[in-house]
């Protein structure tokens, strides 16, 4: 076969001489339309995207209250504030928190927060006590069961009925095996935070937990037996001191129950008989002292039944640690200032109760 018949054969036609450059064409097409591509996503990169035009900043206006619950993420507390409208982007506040080590504190509570705030801002607001007091309990020192039930109803949306049941059976609140499942005495008084998804037995339990703790740390059980009582009667003990005394004279106050009880006297406290009475008033009649009640210390001899209130550690430590001293009266001569006058003769105790009734008529005036 000729040369001319071979390149003229059917399947030997001769290579064209446009194909490499057909070749080079399409890839040119290619990588045009890759560069057009990329420069549109840089374009967008740096103009950002339609939500982060938007973006709020600043910190914000009005009141957004945002609850987050025990066990909320982070990612899903992000989205309960973008939700809220408290900020614009749940991703962008993840970026902001995930880089700031102080988020891991961020706990469950009720959160007072701002409407359009930035993403710094907002996880600022967050970690500012201020944005939780209205996530917070406060019991203070010398409050009575029903008082506690009280602050709790109000700080939470627990009805009155289920505090009321869980402390008729206070079997689950985590009691120590002395108090004989009575509560009274055991709810600690501290700041609690409250997350808003806490049941009344919870709620109770965390109160006893606390107890339980600051009775370990002064070690009531252990001491109790170093002033001749049970933990329970010295429990009692501490909760009359908080409630006729001021701090400062906690260990004094100890001291003259101590020295009634050794002497048979009567501890005759007006705080046992309002107790029995459902009242705190410090001016207690004839009428009012002759409570028949086994609360009432004029009538009865030795310690009341139990505690009057939940004492804090300081009176704690005054029962377990009363100061030294012959004392066998107190009086608090200037309620408004909480002054208080000890003495082991009965005619200076008087004197006592004249000064306190004068001052009390010019507290009156």
């Amino acid at each position: 076969m000729s040369q001319l018949e071979s390149m003229l054969s059917p399947g030997k036609l001769p290579p064209s001489r446009h194909r490499r450059s057909w070749a080079k064409w399409i890839a040119g097409l290619v990588t045009v339309a890759l560069a057009v591509a990329m420069i549109g996503y840089s374009v967008t990169l740096l103009r950002g995207s339609p939500a982060s035009e938007e973006e709020f900043s600043g910190s914000g206006v009005g009141e957004v209250v945002v609850i987050i619950e025990r066990g909320d993420t982070l990612t899903r507390i992000a989205r309960k504030l973008e939700d809220a409208g408290v900020i614009s982007s749940a991703d962008t506040f993840i970026n902001v928190a995930t880089v700031d080590e102080r988020s891991a504190t961020i706990g469950p509570g009720k959160y007072t927060l701002r409407g359009q705030m930035g993403a710094i801002e907002a996880l600022d607001l967050l970690l500012d006590p201020v944005a939780r007091k209205d996530s917070r309990l406060v019991l203070p020192e010398g409050l009575r069961m029903n008082q506690t039930v009280e602050a709790s109803v109000a700080a939470t949306d627990i009805p009155r009925a289920d505090f009321e049941e869980a402390l008729a059976e206070p079997g689950d609140l985590g009691l120590p095996a002395w108090a004989r499942n009575r509560p009274e005495g055991f709810l600690f008084p501290a700041t609690y935070d409250i997350a808003g998804d806490e049941s009344a037995v919870a709620l109770l339990k965390s109160f006893v937990s606390r107890f339980n703790q600051a009775s370990a740390e002064v070690g009531l059980e252990e001491r109790a037996p170093d002033v001749g009582l049970k933990p329970y009667k010295v429990l009692t003990v501490a909760s009359i001191v908080q409630a006729e005394v001021s701090p400062a004279d906690f260990a004094k106050a100890a001291r003259v129950v101590y020295n009634r009880l050794d002497q048979g006297m009567p501890l005759q406290m007006d705080s046992t008989v309002a107790y029995a009475l459902g009242i705190n008033d410090i001016r207690l009649n004839e009428e009012q002292l002759a409570t028949s009640s086994p609360y009432n210390t004029y009538e009865n001899k030795g310690l009341p039944p139990g505690p009057i209130n939940s004492p804090g550690e300081a009176a704690m430590e005054a029962a377990l640690d009363p100061a030294e001293g012959d004392w066998l009266y107190f009086v608090t001569v200037n309620p408004a200032t909480g002054e208080t006058k000890f003495t082991a003769d009965y005619q200076e105790f008087l004197e006592f109760k004249r000064e306190f009734q004068s001052t009390l008529a010019e507290l009156e005036e």
